[in-house]
């Protein structure tokens, strides 16, 4: 029991007894734990050949599953008895689930394959008890399909890494200058166009290699529906993002009306193919609220706000994330129609004229039960009113926020961006950013000191952030993110002690083990010893940054 990750709370075992699951065990399970019925069947039935038939809640050879009002939301105790079987106990379905996912675990690598190697061996959990509870509600990975597109075979793939690792917020990155990925009825050329680039640069922006193929893909709305009930399967929220004001090009090279046609030819405009800060923003007008009204009218029919209600507390379903980064204001400021809009509503300037953007769609997704989510650079101009802060530029966003009074989710550039490189030198594939070890993952801290308790209780949470710009497929995917995304979870669940405090050298001895099951789901990550000759990029330019990440 003591190499399970993320650590549970309290774990007594007894090392010389077990717990023997064979075909003869039954599965029994509680009213509202049907879900983790079905997965336990689905996908560790599968990996280990036993079929788990419906038995009595008292058959001694059997796994009960139960939910228990007297534990958190989330929390679970999972407590393993000779001649007595298995017992996963929930404050919820979710904390069943999770329950579930360290029973897997407990079963070794094995358990993590889709089919049995050895349909007729024996299979034990170790005696003793486990009790857990998550010390973060929001548990987040956000993945960006819009730069590389990520099949749903892919996307459905990392639902089941997060589950596996208690990750329970997947932040869907859908649209950029580089690509629209979402079907949106009543604006097919949103996907028809916006969906496909001529061209990918191989690399940072400063690389001057191309890739000269189309690149693109969307999904339908069926994918997104299909997306949405997998995860909620997982007791995973699913947040899609709707990139506005900036970050905006291939919705503009779609529909021209959309951008700032006083100031550039828009209609000229095609699906970006570099990387960096685009300044094609959208225009300020009715038009386009008009027009982004119409996307989120079918996006919320999409992505349910009851999608996953289970884990007892104010469900993340409910949030809609509009981006709001990285909006280069020197369209609206050359503008007549931009600077008459300002003059209009009487704003001081073109950051307010972004707060006035973002506030327009906070009041209307507020309107319909929705809560707004955006980038730390809503608070330009002033935040708007009941929207919580995603803090990407460091600390000071989610602190400034905080102290107001709104929720946020704490994913700093500088520590939990999987995109930065993992190790210096020139074996590593692509160096982005700062070096971000296994070990500075493992010792980031969500919660600033500069907060008092009252301000901390509005961290809902950590989100680390894959950005694909230099991630072509679902390999290079996988060795950004992995193992660091372990560790990362651990720090989202786990009741750690202070940074400084933090057993590494425990973690360290735990991802022996998780390295196996990692290899069972055939994740393609980066060996502690460093990259394989395929997983090197040689030539590629990056843009790596010396020394330690400012805070």
């Amino acid at each position: 029991m003591t190499d399970v990750i993320p650590a549970p709370r309290a774990a007594a075992g007894s090392p010389d007894r077990a717990v023997p699951l064979d075909r003869g065990t039954t599965l029994w399970a509680a009213e509202d734990t049907g879900g983790t019925e079905r997965w336990l069947r689905g996908t560790l039935g599968a990996a280990l050949g036993l079929p788990f038939p419906s038995g009595a809640e008292d058959d001694p050879n059997s796994v009960r599953l139960r939910l228990d009002d007297s534990l958190e939301p989330e929390a679970y105790r999972l407590a393993a008895v000779a001649g007595r079987g298995v017992e996963i106990r929930g404050g919820s379905p979710a904390g069943v689930f999770w329950g579930a996912q360290t029973l897997r675990q407990l079963l070794g690598p094995d358990a993590f394959r889709r089919a049995p190697l050895r349909p007729d061996a024996a299979h034990a959990v170790p005696a003793g008890v486990i009790e857990d509870a998550p010390r973060f509600r929001w548990r987040g990975l956000m993945l960006d399909v819009a730069r590389h597109f990520m099949p749903k075979d892919g996307v459905l793939r990392y639902l089941d890494l997060m589950a596996a690792h208690k990750l329970n917020v997947l932040h869907f990155h859908l649209t950029d200058d580089q690509g629209w990925r979402i079907e949106i009825k009543r604006y097919p050329r949103l996907t028809e166009v916006g969906s496909w680039r001529a061209r990918t640069r191989f690399g940072h922006r400063a690389s001057p290699l191309w890739e000269d193929k189309p690149h693109g893909g969307h999904y339908t709305q069926d994918d997104i529906r299909e997306i949405v009930a997998y995860a909620a399967e997982r007791h995973i929220a699913v947040v899609p993002e709707i990139d506005v004001p900036g970050h905006s090009q291939a919705a503009i090279a779609a529909y021209p009306e959309l951008g700032n046609t006083d100031v550039v030819d828009t209609a000229a405009l095609t699906v970006w193919d570099d990387w960096g800060v685009n300044p094609n923003v959208l225009a300020p007008t009715d038009t386009t609220l008009r027009f982004y009204e119409g996307v989120f009218e079918e996006l919320l029919e999409l992505f349910p706000a009851d999608a996953v209600t289970s884990t007892g507390f104010a469900g993340f379903s409910r949030f809609v994330h509009i981006g709001g980064d990285e909006c280069p204001k020197e369209q609206w400021r050359a503008s007549p129609t931009a600077q008459a809009r300002i003059a209009e509503l009487g704003l001081a300037g073109e950051d307010e004229l972004q707060a006035w953007f973002v506030g327009h769609f906070d009041a209307w997704l507020t309107a319909r039960g929705r809560r707004l989510i955006g980038w730390d650079e809503i608070l330009e101009g002033g935040l708007a009113a009941g929207a919580a802060v995603s803090s990407w530029r460091g600390y000071a966003g989610g602190i400034a926020a905080a102290r107001a009074g709104h929720d946020v989710v704490m994913c700093p550039e500088q520590e939990v961006y999987l995109d930065h490189r993992q190790a210096p030198g020139e074996d590593e594939p692509v160096p982005l950013g700062f070096v971000r070890t296994l070990e500075d993952v493992y010792r980031f801290e969500p919660v600033p000191p500069e907060l008092e308790a009252a301000q901390a209780r509005h961290v809902l949470g950590a989100q680390a952030n894959v950005w694909t710009e230099v991630m072509e497929d679902q390999a290079r995917v996988d060795y950004q993110a992995f193992p660091r995304l372990a560790a990362f979870a651990e720090v989202a669940w786990s009741a750690l002690p202070a940074p400084g405090e933090r057993d590494f050298a425990d973690f360290e001895r735990r991802m022996t083990a998780h390295y196996g099951r990692l290899d069972a789901l055939g994740v393609r990550y980066r060996p502690p010893t460093g990259p394989h000759p395929c997983q090197r990029r040689p030539g590629i330019l990056g843009r790596p940054l010396d020394g330690p990440p400012p805070r």
